[in-house]
């Protein structure tokens, strides 16, 4: 999933909207306090005083980093405090803003950034000034003094902070400054704590100045312990990050995603603008260059490191580092200075003797900032685990060739054929158009599940060598999906797509040779065409799917794009939408249809069977919108409508003395969810109605996939007592002898063999040894689909117990079931009590 862009950088100049009018209030400010303080300077020796104290605390202890700025917290609030008390409003003014002016020229602040922070600090004074002066007067060094002088530097805190958020916002984006503001909490708390702190010194110097020499000491040893603590969790910090990174370059090593796990976490790691991993071209193995940038979510083919540095890098085999702070190659920095770049580390990769390449990091974050040698031998080591990495993985070959082709057919990938779509639709001709093939192989799973995923790769790469000859030179062949092949290509007309696409299918049906066997196997092709259908490839290519979904069911296999393919799917998304709601306002209904014993005409149970009949699209086919519960979670719930609905009216049909089972139809989805047997037994208990009165009808086609899976829910089930059968036996590709390790009580013959068995022998054989192998079994055999006399004369000739079909009733609503009840049915006394007999079959 791509990730959101990053916010458009401005000019630095934007700050000048925030600067210029900072720096205007700050002085009418100044001008009113003078106004009221005419002598203000004749305080000089105290200001002087305090602007000593405001360089010297002016000392990073915390750095934080936000974007490509570094915020420092410092104990300027100590000065301040006392500076609000001691002096006069137009002094406090002049010795911070006088102070921070010192600092920022002694850092080479860029002038804009200067004077935008001269500007503020003047200004959150002035703040901080009119705040005192709209209090009650100061008088001593009392909790009233505190509470104000608190006050006054929390609005300094908070206005310098609102500030400093909207000019980034102005310039970086509104996001930077959000980012601002919601790291307020911290720096807000080391404010709190100093204020405290400078309120301590106040009262200590209030009571006498000798105060200042014992405050200076423990000032000074504060400062010493802070910087130690905050050097001891930078190196703590840096070291966990370190062990992080290598662990996951030693998990993302096996494959191509190691460039975006390195450089990401390198450039955070580092607190770099630009992290690059460069590799060397090495016979046909191809250069690589990408690197992270810091507010991009990409990887770049681009380097900001000057190409001197890098080739002493890889020519000595050592790490070269330039920068204020670092003694190496300062004869380079001249380079540096041409490609406008604060500083650089470059460490080589190293396979044995050889450079394979380097790791690179350019522009430490902050403009106060630079690398330190601690920073080389840190990025030195992840270098020695990512050239391991790159080494072992064979990531020089791989790195751009993966990132465009599947790796199983050496077909160009997804991406690859998107990106040539896009180049082919860019090129208009109105003599031809441009061709979208989607070929389905048909089959590909049974291979795997059958045969084994390695026969299943085996019969993809066929699939691909054949594809690529029969396209032609003139086309590209690629693999979008498991299954999935697409081929693209200029052809004259849409028809002669068509054509193309027919002619290509009939050519891929020739036996394929996979291991021991040879398979016939079958393709479908959707076709779609530019401009016709499409002026984008994703709308290309999900048009050709929806094609070749529709080609599955034709004859022919191939299926040209048209509107109603995708009203289609638009219809299906619709239904997803609206299930949810039928299921929260019980919309959707329960039909029964019959189920009746072949030798005495006995009514023996229904089968309870989901209807929905839509408001908009009328009704709905139920394996319509069973695949769409699958789809989207609400496969249990819809179960779960259809179950309870049939317990309580097998429990009405045994408070009026006819006993009726059940039969529910479950998916393979609802058997590998664990609580289902639970949430059985549950509902069971609730109606009060026998296990051995409901019946579960599984599948055979779908439990053939996952029998290793499912088998613990059906013997769970088995246990509770509830009976189970085979649904659709005979439609999979499992043999008799698998009913004697399933948990099974019943098969159900699927209704196309039943309905054709009266006119086909092959159908008549498959039902005969249906029935006659099932009872050896001790299973019950049920045949659905019964519709003539003929049918229901021979399964009764076979043996096969009971019957369903619309030779007896087509699935009905409660209360027409009702009905038929009592129009074909009469109650009949047996050794085992009353039951129901149908009169006649009509």
């Amino acid at each position: 999933m791509a990730g959101r862009p990053a916010a458009r950088r401005r000019s630095a100049q934007y700050a000048w909207l925030v600067t210029d009018p900072l720096a205007i209030f700050a002085l009418v400010c100044l001008i009113s306090f003078w106004v009221v303080y005419p002598r203000w300077y004749t305080a000089w020796p105290a200001g002087l005083v305090a602007l000593a104290l405001y360089i010297v605390a002016d000392i990073g202890v915390l750095n934080f980093v936000i974007g490509r700025s570094v915020f420092k917290v410092v104990v300027t609030e100590v000065p301040f405090v006392l500076a609000l008390y001691f002096l006069p409003p137009p002094m406090v003014i002049v010795v911070g803003t006088l102070a921070l002016t010192i600092g920022q020229l002694r850092a080479s602040m860029p002038a804009t950034k200067m004077w935008f922070n001269v500007a503020k600090a003047g200004a959150s004074a002035s703040m901080a000034l009119l705040v005192i002066a709209a209090l009650p007067d100061i008088r001593g060094a009392g909790p009233g003094t505190w509470a104000i002088l608190f006050a006054a530097v929390i609005v300094n805190f908070l206005f310098d902070l609102v500030c400093l958020a909207l000019v980034l916002s102005l310039v970086q984006g509104v996001r930077a400054g959000q980012e601002v503001l919601r790291a307020i909490w911290t720096p807000m708390l080391v404010s709190c704590i100093n204020v405290i702190v400078g309120l301590v010194f106040l009262v200590a110097l209030d009571a006498t100045w000798w105060a200042a020499v014992l405050l200076t000491v423990l000032a000074s040893a504060l400062i010493l312990v802070l910087r130690s603590l905050a050097e001891f969790f930078r190196q703590h910090r840096t070291l966990a990050e370190v062990y992080e990174l290598t662990q996951a370059i030693r998990e993302a090593g096996t494959d191509a995603s190691l460039p975006d796990v390195l450089l990401g976490r390198v450039r955070a790691l580092m607190r770099a603008e630009y992290a690059t991993l460069w590799l060397a071209p090495q016979g046909r193995h191809p250069e690589v260059l990408l690197t992270a940038r810091v507010e991009n979510q990409g990887l770049l083919d681009l380097s900001a490191t000057p190409p001197a540095v890098r080739e002493r890098s890889i020519a000595e085999g050592q790490t070269v580092a330039v920068g204020s702070r670092l003694d190496s190659a300062s004869d380079l920095r001249s380079a540096l200075n041409a490609a406008k770049v604060k500083d650089v580390v470059v460490v080589p990769l190293r396979s044995g003797r050889t450079s394979i390449g380097s790791l690179e990091v350019v522009n430490r974050i902050g403009d106060t900032r630079t690398f330190r040698d601690p920073d080389v031998q840190v990025l030195e080591t992840v270098a020695a685990h990512a050239a391991v990495a790159v080494e072992n993985s064979r990531l020089v070959e791989r790195l751009r060739y993966d990132a465009y082709h599947d790796r199983l057919t050496g077909l160009p990938n997804r991406r690859r054929v998107t990106d040539a779509l896009a180049e082919s639709v860019k090129v208009q001709a109105q003599d031809d158009v441009v061709a979208v093939l989607l070929v389905d192989v048909d089959g590909q799973r049974d291979v795997n599940e059958s045969m084994g995923h390695g026969a299943g790769d085996k019969l993809l790469a066929e699939v691909a060598e054949r594809l690529r000859t029969l396209a032609g030179p003139g086309a590209l062949v690629g693999r979008i999906g498991g299954d999935e092949f697409v081929v693209t290509l200029r052809v004259e007309s849409t028809d002669a797509t068509v054509e193309l696409a027919t002619r290509m299918r009939e050519q891929m049906r020739g036996p394929m040779t996979v291991g021991k066997l040879t398979l016939d196997v079958d393709t479908a092709v959707g076709v779609a065409v530019y401009p016709d259908h499409g002026d984008d490839p994703e709308t290309l290519l999900q048009r050709a799917e929806l094609a070749a979904n529709a080609a599955k069911v034709l004859p022919y296999g191939v299926q040209l794009f048209h509107p109603a393919l995708e009203s289609r799917a638009v219809r299906r998304l619709g239904i997803a939408a609206d299930l949810r709601k039928a299921l929260d306002q019980d919309d959707l209904d329960v039909y029964f249809q019959p189920k009746v014993t072949l030798r005495d005409r006995h009514l023996v149970g229904v089968e309870c069977l989901a209807r929905w009949q839509h408001p908009t699209h009328g009704e709905v086919a139920p394996e319509d919108f069973v695949a769409v519960a699958e789809h989207t979670g609400q496969l249990s719930r819809l179960t779960e409508r259809v179950l309870t609905e049939g317990l309580r009216r097998c429990r009405e049909w045994a408070d009026a003395d006819r006993p009726l089972s059940i039969a529910v139809n479950l998916s393979v989805r609802t058997l590998l969810d664990s609580r289902f047997p639970d949430q059985v037994e549950e509902l069971l208990t609730r109606y009060g109605v026998a296990a051995t009165q409901v019946t579960f009808e599984i599948s055979e086609p779908g439990m053939l996939g996952d029998i290793e899976r499912v088998l613990p829910t059906l013997y769970r089930l088995r246990d509770l007592g509830v009976r189970l059968s085979v649904d659709d036996f005979g439609t999979g590709a499992s043999s008799l002898s698998y009913l004697r390790q399933w948990p099974v009580h019943e098969v159900k013959i699927d209704d196309s063999f039943v309905q054709g068995m009266a006119t086909d022998t092959g159908d008549l054989a498959i039902v005969r040894a249906v029935v006659s192998l099932s009872r050896e079994f001790g299973l019950t055999v049920v045949a659905e689909g019964v519709e003539s006399e003929l049918t229901l004369d021979l399964l009764e000739e076979m043996g096969c117990e009971i019957g369903q079909g619309y030779l007896f009733s087509r699935p009905l609503p409660y209360e027409r079931l009702e009905a038929w009840f009592n129009a074909q049915t009469e109650p009949e006394s047996t050794p085992t009590g009353e039951v129901r007999r149908l009169r006649a079959v009509i």
